[in-house]
């Protein structure tokens, strides 16, 4: 029965990393101010958000910041693909964007756009977690 038991919760931890969906992680910024930042992609209501847990200086490190805490990805709505639509907050000028974000592998590419996404800039994550 013991063991029984064991192997029921170890297929479903099994089952339950299986089915983590690729942006789910810790991902590191790339340098933007003077500083990087460790964001925490998990799920929250239809899709996923990415809240700003560590900070450091671009030698690597860490720093108090007032953004740690601040969710930088909103909503992001998984497209297919790897592919996301949602929002992105850029605490450098308090402005929240239109966004979009793109996975492959341990990269992301984080895009804030304007005027209907003609207009966009963009960062490369990766994934540390």
């Amino acid at each position: 029965m013991k063991r029984t038991l064991i192997a029921l919760a170890a297929g479903f931890a099994v089952a339950g990393m299986a089915s983590a969906d690729p942006i789910e992680g810790t991902w590191q910024t790339q340098p933007d101010e003077g500083r990087v930042g460790h964001i925490q992609v998990t799920p929250c209501g239809d899709g996923f958000c990415g809240t700003k847990v560590r900070t450091f200086d671009t030698s690597g490190a860490p720093v108090q910041s007032p953004t740690d805490g601040v969710q930088i990805v909103r909503s992001m709505v998984p497209q297919g693909d790897g592919r996301y639509t949602g929002q992105v907050y850029r605490p450098a000028n308090e402005k929240v964007y239109s966004g979009k974000a793109a996975v492959d592998g341990n990269q992301m590419t984080l895009s804030g756009c304007v005027a209907g996404g003609l207009i966009c800039k963009s960062q490369t994550w990766v994934k540390v977690q």
